[in-house]
């Protein structure tokens, strides 16, 4: 009796779940791109999470009040990486959860597909340990996130030019 009372004690009591309290958070960023001779290039930024790790990601960052996503998303792109851009078009927004003290966090970070019309990578905030220009192609190597990687796959496809014969083409040449 008594082995099966502290083989009990250890085990985790039947039923207990961990209550965490619940948060939404929405970001707003961009991938930032320029056409280059051998292709397009985008702008990445690697931060210092500790010591001895470090993520590459895309720029990005949290709405100030009365600001709209679109709003939020030039300024925390120039903040981040210190250039100037516009907007071309939406992409797809990115959601995820974390637990960060105690609280799950479900995120919405909204993205958009930019293009530069000044400033410099020398001017990007403390945000970002550094910030460059990467070829598409060397996207999925570098950076952190699966969801980020998957995001910079979409704004390629829809970065390729039209094929010979298609619609879009044959628009363009009437």
């Amino acid at each position: 009796m008594v082995a099966l009372r502290r083989r009990a004690s250890r085990e985790r009591p039947r039923g207990a779940v961990a209550r965490l309290r619940t948060a939404a958070a929405t970001s707003a960023g961009g991938i930032v791109v320029r056409a280059e001779r051998d292709g397009r290039s985008l702008v990445v930024g690697m931060r210092r999470r500790d010591r001895d790790t470090v993520t590459w990601t895309l720029p990005k960052g949290t709405p100030d009040p009365g600001e709209t996503i679109e709003q939020t998303a030039l300024r925390e792109v120039a903040e981040e990486t210190g250039l100037d851009v516009r907007i071309v078009e939406p992409l797809p927004s990115i959601d995820y959860t974390f637990v960060q003290a105690g609280t799950r966090i479900h995120k919405t970070v909204h993205y958009f597909l930019m293009e530069p019309v000044g400033g410099d990578l020398s001017r990007h905030d403390q945000e970002f340990e550094r910030v460059r220009w990467i070829a598409f192609d060397d996207a999925p190597a570098l950076l952190t996130f699966p969801t980020e990687r998957a995001l910079v796959a979409t704004a390629a496809a829809r970065l390729e030019p039209a094929s010979p014969g298609s619609d879009a083409t044959a628009e363009e040449t009437r």
